[in-house]
């Protein structure tokens, strides 16, 4: 897949969101996902009309700093089978 969308697995730090045949990242696959989470969170959407350099740069700042704001766990979430299958193998 990563040929198929041309994404270089070598320079990609995000994660990557294909939808309709086309490959997103950085803050448009983040755009993306909340436009599919419910109305309430329909508001974000307005970030689109922010240049898309500046809204990689803010994505970019607060992957840089998650961990420390956020924490991190020591382990990771076992993916129930239904999760699971969301997933690439």
């Amino acid at each position: 897949m990563l040929e198929q969308y041309q994404i270089n697995w070598k320079n990609t730090d995000s994660f990557v969101l294909i939808e309709n045949d086309k490959a997103y990242q950085k803050s448009a696959a983040g755009l993306r996902l909340y436009n599919k989470l419910p109305w309430y969170w329909k508001w974000t959407q307005i970030f689109w009309i922010v240049p898309k350099f500046i809204r990689d740069g803010i994505y970019n700042f607060i992957a840089k700093n998650r961990y420390r704001w956020f924490g991190k766990k020591e382990e990771c979430m076992i993916p129930t089978p239904g999760v699971r299958g969301k997933f690439l193998e």
